[in-house]
């Protein structure tokens, strides 16, 4: 993974589990044949193109809302 990217990526998504779950899930369906959203004129990565669509507002995240209640 790119430095430049995730640092850009944390500013994004501050928290480092989340962000790692985003990028793991992306990554893994841009591997499965997915399109990416986002069009780059270098080879990326998986990992970094998921990366470049967090940084782009391209994908966003949603918690789970039965996990917390699930723990209350």
């Amino acid at each position: 993974m790119r430095d430049d990217y995730l640092q850009q990526a944390q500013e994004v998504i501050t928290d480092p589990m989340i962000l790692i779950n985003v990028v793991s899930r992306r990554a893994k369906q841009l591997k499965g044949g997915y399109k990416p959203l986002i069009e780059s004129l270098e080879r990326l990565s998986a990992e970094d193109m998921a990366l470049r669509e967090i940084i782009e507002g391209k994908i966003t995240y949603q918690l789970d809302e039965t996990e917390d209640e699930a723990a209350v």
